[in-house]
Parts: C-alpha cells; sequence; structure tokens
C-alpha cells in the first residue's frame, strides 16, 4: 500500500510514499471511494481524524435519527442494505452498515490522524499531506506523499455557531445539535431551538415528546413536506415524476399534495420560499424538511414557532417582533460548514465556501461527497473518482516504481 521513506524530513517529520491515493476523511464519502479502489486493487490510504470511522454519526448525532430517505438511496456502492432493516434506518442501524461495510472491503483507515496541510509540490508532482497525531504522552507529525488526494471530509465537517447579540450574557446553557443526543434531561425546560430545518425540527419534535417546551425560530422561509404521500415517499415519488415531467411541475404536484396533508404552513409562521422544494435544492442546494411529526406538534401549539431573534439576556431572549420569552437552554441547530479551507492549500478548484466546482481538480485532486445530494451525491462521485483513477493507474505505476522513486523522494525531501 505504501512504501516507508527510512528517512525524516527537515522537520523530523516521518515520511510516506503512497502508491495510491490518499483520501481524507473516513465517513460515507471516503468509505465509498476506498470500496471502490479496493475493487480495482488500487492501494490507498483513509487518514481520518477521530477514533472511528462516520465520527459525525457515531459521536454528533441525536438518538432518534433516521435516514430521510429510503435506504434504496442512501446505500453505498457494491454493497446493498440487510433485507431485514426497515425503510427508514436508525442511527444505529446505519452504523452497522457503515462498519461492515469497512470490513467487507478492507478498509482500515489511519485514525486519530488531523490534516495539518495539504499541498500540491510544483518542482516535485505530487502531494504534500502534513498531519498530526496525538496522544496524551506524545505528539508525532507524518507527511504523506502521494500523486492523487481525494478530499472526503463532507459538507458536515464543522458546526456553524452564529454571532448573536448577546449570547454570551445568556446563563443557561448553549449547545450546537451536534452535541445533542437527547430531550431526557430537558423535561420541563423551555428551550430555544435556532432554526427550523431538518435538525431544528427534529430535535424540537424531541424536546416536545420529554416534556420540553420548544420554541423554535423560524428567521427565513423553508419548504416543509411530508415524508411520504399516500404511502410513498415523498422523495421517491419525485424522482419518478421527474422521468416523465419537467422539475417546475413536480414542485408544483408536490406543494399540492403537501397543502391537501399539512394545510397552509404560513398560518402556523412558516412562510415558504417562491421557488419549488426542488428547484431550490438544485439551484441553491437548500434541502427541505421532511417532516416526521413535528408539524403536527406545531399545529397543537406543543411546539411554538418564533420569529427572528434580536439578542439575547440573562434569562430570556427578545424577537424581532418586540416580544420577550424567558428561556432555560439554547440548542443551535444552524447548519453545518466544510473545513477544507484550513488545511488545503489550493485556490482554484476548492472556493472559499471550502465546497468544490465538480469532482475532479488539477493535479489528481478530486472531491467526494459535496454535491448536496446527500448520501446518494457520495456514492455516485465515488463511482466516478475510482473510474478516473483506474483509468490511469496502470501508466502510473509503471511510472513510479519503488525502485525509481524513493531516490527521487529523498532528492525532494532534501531541497523542501
Amino acid at each position: 500500500m505504501c512504501n516507508f521513506i527510512g528517512e525524516n524530513n527537515f522537520f523530523g517529520r516521518r515520511c510516506v510514499w503512497v502508491n495510491g491515493p490518499v483520501i481524507v476523511g473516513a465517513g460515507p464519502s471516503g468509505l465509498a471511494v476506498a470500496a471502490c479502489l479496493r475493487e480495482q486493487g488500487i492501494p490507498f490510504v483513509v487518514i481520518e481524524r477521530s477514533d472511528c470511522i462516520a465520527s459525525l454519526w457515531q459521536k454528533h448525532t441525536y438518538d432518534r435519527v433516521k435516514l430521510h430517505l429510503p435506504k434504496k438511496f442512501c446505500q453505498l456502492p457494491r454493497l446493498t442494505f440487510p433485507q431485514e432493516y426497515p425503510e427508514y434506518p436508525s442511527k444505529k442501524q446505519f452504523i452497522t452498515y457503515l462498519e461492515n461495510y469497512a470490513e467487507t472491503f478492507d478498509i482500515k483507515p489511519h485514525f486519530n490522524e488531523c490534516v495539518l496541510s495539504a499541498k500540491y509540490d510544483e518542482a516535485c508532482h505530487f502531494w504534500r499531506v502534513v498531519t498530526v497525531s496525538k496522544t496524551d504522552l506524545t505528539r508525532s507529525e507524518t507527511e504523506y506523499m502521494c500523486q492523487m488526494l481525494v478530499v472526503a471530509t463532507g459538507e458536515n465537517a464543522e458546526g456553524v455557531v452564529p454571532e448573536i447579540d448577546g449570547l454570551e450574557e445568556f446563563s443557561g446553557e448553549v449547545i450546537h445539535v451536534r452535541d445533542y443526543k437527547s430531550g431526557k434531561s430537558y423535561n420541563g425546560k423551555k428551550v430555544l431551538v435556532v432554526g427550523c430545518g431538518n435538525s431544528g425540527m427534529e430535535v424540537s419534535l424531541d424536546l416536545s415528546n420529554h416534556n420540553a417546551k420548544p420554541s423554535m425560530v423560524v428567521r427565513s422561509s423553508v419548504h416543509v413536506l411530508p415524508r411520504e404521500i399516500m404511502g410513498k415517499s415523498t422523495f421517491d415519488l419525485a424522482m419518478m415524476l421527474m422521468k416523465w415531467i419537467p422539475l417546475w411541475l413536480v414542485d408544483k404536484l408536490l406543494l399540492i399534495l403537501t397543502w391537501f396533508i399539512l394545510g397552509n404552513t404560513q398560518n402556523y409562521g412558516i412562510k415558504r420560499p417562491s421557488l419549488g422544494p426542488l428547484q431550490l435544492k438544485n439551484h441553491h442546494g437548500k434541502t427541505p424538511v421532511l417532516d416526521i411529526g413535528a408539524f403536527q406538534k406545531i399545529r397543537s401549539g406543543d411546539i411554538t414557532v418564533v420569529p427572528g431573534i434580536k439578542r439575547f439576556n440573562r434569562n430570556s431572549v427578545d424577537l424581532v417582533n418586540g416580544e420577550t420569552i424567558d428561556i432555560d437552554s439554547v440548542v443551535l441547530a444552524t447548519g453545518y460548514r466544510s473545513n477544507v479551507p484550513y488545511w488545503l492549500q489550493e485556490t482554484e478548484f476548492f472556493a472559499k465556501n471550502g465546497f468544490p466546482n465538480g469532482w475532479k481538480g488539477k493535479h489528481g485532486l478530486y472531491a467526494s461527497g459535496f454535491t448536496r445530494k446527500g448520501l446518494a451525491g457520495a456514492s455516485a462521485d465515488a463511482i466516478k473518482i475510482s473510474q478516473d483513477i483506474g483509468k490511469g493507474w496502470k501508466e502510473v505505476s509503471n511510472k513510479n516504481k519503488n525502485k525509481q522513486k524513493v531516490p527521487t523522494l529523498r532528492r525532494c525531501i532534501s531541497t523542501f
């Protein structure tokens, strides 16, 4: 898989030449790429900053979470979900599936290695990926050198914590939704949920089910659709209709059917965007909410919808409509962002917001899982990336045989 150069570079780092690509991230996107490469017999190294695969799912999702789409849209390449799994697998079931996936394709990531930087070396014509590994007693750095780099850290690497006036003055607990597990500890508390996407809706529902009193901030317009229409997945129905009629008409039909099921959401403080749900997703990457019961709680008054925040006080929050409500805790369901700009030294393929312009860049750079199309998009990326790498693999491997490459690497290390 890789060759260890028998010396450290100028900075005292261990230097490793990787015959195949380095994949950064051991979530679903990285695992999918690795599995597709494994099938072609192409070596690789997977680097993961956490101590497990799919750390976002294992450590930063709430207990009640399930896949929002039917399992057939969420499985990774070359391995289907077990038949006994329900249509919408639970968090635990999905993690088990991913662990079996890694075992099936013999994917063994290098855990607890955080990427400090990745830069293409123009002089030596390969990527330098510097990682740091920390324990209680030691700190070590490794420099991986490779001709292909796959960025698979995903869209949701870091939680977004907005700057809100007075938030630092608030005396109660404030957490991001990535650290929320269950509403059990919020029994009887007044909780402000900031954000009305799928996470905000589901956390509000979970809080209400645990006898908390959630208020959900709805600052902008959002599409709320039922997860199922007439017993069929709304997403599945949309995909079927798109084969026969244009996207704008599919949106119209979905909104008409939603009106019959949910009624007019604007009557409950949730304004719909002017663009239809599928058009909005395609043009701006904004995912509609697939409702699993929260809207019924809104209609019954168990979840209160409130407008935007003006400022926080010690035990309350002032809203933009002039109201002030008392609160005990805050859950920030304010979204996620890519962390790529912090470590990837490249400015053409990846934009400042950490999202790439496609799946393939220059000098063997690839991106997997940034299409804003969920697990289905990650699977599609993995197939394209692995096929593209496979096309030139024989030519690259013949040119870079170990006996020829090691002296070249030593020269590059010495001139770095």
